[in-house]
């Protein structure tokens, strides 16, 4: 990793604690960078074939679809394990076994040993499977393709654009260092109170359970999440409040599984942003941002895979670090 690269890496976790991006200075930009967003200014066959591109573009939902499927498989392994009462996989997403073995939450596990005031052995090994599998697997990778509450979220967000199309609701985004001192809030009340409090109000952990033993009145409080989204701020527990997503992008620093921006043949149409859940890691493909011919998107990424299927010119993929150069 060059020095661009790594200033921003840091640059990228800075952000998912809240921080907003900023244009990169010219000196933290690489020479073959530097050349590509030359050529690019006022270049007429780029803004033709960049136009060319736009009008031929084909809508594309593979990733998405990818993703509903396997979000919906996971989470009626749950249900049909305990409905057909097979063992398979027991519990909800909080807690469970995968035939046997222990699974626990990572957010739900420190927030039980705060409460306990020591570390439960007992809660290590699910703990550390979990860590290991989502650290492979791109950490917040959890929130898009497991969470059943950012399906739902997803849905209303469609919802929310329709109506904001229309001009009968307007996007009123919120200060995202606001998920930072929620997740500091609920981790004191678990050590202050004993409890474990977030847990009482997680839409993940609410929506899990309704789904495998029944709803309960607990749904309320996530129709009141998702009617405030649809009405007022567009996606705002996902993107201001949720401790699991903080927690989970934090495990996903050290994942090789990212998506990659390719600097060459971006058109710096905005698509992949507009689709985007947490638009701030992708402020890379903002013209002349780029600090390198082939940018890693940071922790923050839900690797959803909207941006790869929206984007015309295929300049941002899926990659997993160090394979791509073996095959």
């Amino acid at each position: 990793m060059n020095n661009p690269l790594r200033k921003r890496f840091g640059e990228q976790i800075l952000l998912m604690f809240g921080r907003e991006p900023k244009r990169p200075e010219e000196g933290d930009i690489a020479p073959a960078a530097q050349k590509i967003h030359f050529f690019k200014q006022g270049n007429r066959d780029f803004i033709a074939e960049k136009k060319h591109a736009r009008a031929h573009a084909v809508k594309k939902n593979t990733w998405r679809n990818r993703r509903w499927a396997t979000l919906i498989t996971a989470n009626l392994l749950f249900v049909l394990s305990y409905w057909l009462d097979v063992q398979l996989l027991e519990g909800s997403l909080t807690a469970s076994r995968f035939v046997g073995f222990h699974l626990i939450d990572l957010n739900s596990a420190l927030q039980v040993m705060l409460a306990h005031k020591h570390i439960i052995v007992n809660l290590l090994i699910g703990t550390g499977t979990i860590l290991v599998g989502w650290a492979l697997l791109g950490g917040r990778t959890f929130c898009s393709w497991v969470c059943p509450y950012h399906l739902l979220a997803e849905w209303a967000e469609k919802l929310h654009l329709w109506l904001a199309e229309k001009k009968l609701v307007s996007d009123a985004p919120i200060d995202r260092r606001l998920r930072v001192v929620f997740w500091l809030i609920f981790a004191l009340l678990a050590l202050g109170t004993g409890y474990t409090v977030y847990e009482a109000i997680s839409p993940t952990g609410i929506l899990s359970r309704a789904l495998i033993y029944g709803p309960g009145l607990a749904l309320l409080w996530v129709i009141a999440l998702l009617f405030f989204e649809v009405f007022f701020s567009r996606r705002a527990w996902c993107r201001y409040a949720c401790p699991i997503g903080l927690t989970y992008g934090v495990v996903g620093i050290v994942s090789p599984l990212r998506v990659k921006y390719t600097l060459e043949g971006c058109f710096h149409e905005g698509d992949c942003r507009k689709v985007c859940l947490v638009p701030h890691v992708l402020d890379t493909v903002i013209k002349g941002r780029a600090v390198d011919t082939e940018v890693p998107i940071g922790p923050d990424c839900t690797r959803c895979g909207l941006c790869v299927d929206t984007c015309p010119s295929g300049s941002l993929k899926f990659d997993v670090k160090g394979l791509s150069k073996l095959l």
